[in-house]
């Protein structure tokens, strides 16, 4: 059976910098993959290279059996790849419902995939035509997914969504997350290791550019000397 999404041997630079040193990983349709590890060992980098803004000197990044490398991002974007970036990048003046709208496909049916998104997630439905920019950052979060649903996307790259927030909000965020994964494979990048352990179904834990460990996700996950040390050292 064919991954939805498989990375092999992905060598990522920033300029002269060697960031990812041969990433593999494979993702399977109807998962969700936690990719975890400290700040700066690749996180991001990985997703960055899975949608081609910043393509890998080397390796392969396979969509649907399909090699995307050297594909623009936007061609990526349209084989079903959607991106929730760590700033979430609503459009602040905007009302939740024009966030929603517009991220519709032009053939889509926007009233319709609207109200499927408060029905996801009823607390945006409390506030269409509040501003964006006004809500808090868990409901921003709901939001930016909402925009990945909405898009048509059977992949969903989803970056840190709990970062920043109050410990009360991220039990939102996961809910959102959860539901989101009902409707679309997740690649996930989380800090908070108990959240990841509870939100995936598998792991690739990153040091220094490179998979370093990989397995099912579990509670007893987060209790693992091996990875407690890579993750404080």
């Amino acid at each position: 059976m064919t991954a939805l999404l498989d990375v092999a041997n992905a060598h990522t630079y920033y300029g002269e910098s060697h960031i990812l040193e041969g990433v593999s990983l494979s993702v399977e349709e109807g998962e969700v993959v936690a990719l975890i590890g400290r700040n700066g060992v690749g996180k991001t980098t990985t997703l960055r290279t899975v949608l081609q803004l910043t393509p890998p000197r080397e390796g392969s990044v396979r969509y649907r059996g399909e090699d995307v490398v050297g594909l623009a991002t936007n061609e990526v974007a349209q084989r079903g790849v959607g991106w929730i970036p760590e700033d979430r990048r609503v459009f602040s003046q905007l009302t939740v419902e024009e966030n929603i709208r517009i991220a519709v496909p032009r053939e889509g049916d926007a009233d319709a995939e609207i109200q499927r998104m408060y029905e996801t997630f009823p607390a945006l439905g409390e506030r269409p035509d509040a501003k964006a920019g006004a809500l808090s950052g868990g409901q921003q979060q709901m939001l930016a997914i909402a925009r990945g649903l909405v898009g048509d996307n059977d992949l969903l790259l989803i970056d840190e969504p709990s970062e920043g927030l109050a410990p009360q909000i991220v039990a939102d965020v996961a809910r959102a997350v959860n539901d989101a994964a009902e409707d679309a494979t997740i690649l996930l990048v989380e800090q908070n290791l108990p959240l990841a352990m509870d939100l995936a179904d598998r792991f690739y834990l990153l040091d220094n550019g490179q998979v370093v460990t990989e397995g099912e996700a579990t509670s007893g996950v987060a209790d693992d000397e091996e990875i407690r040390r890579y993750l404080s050292a």
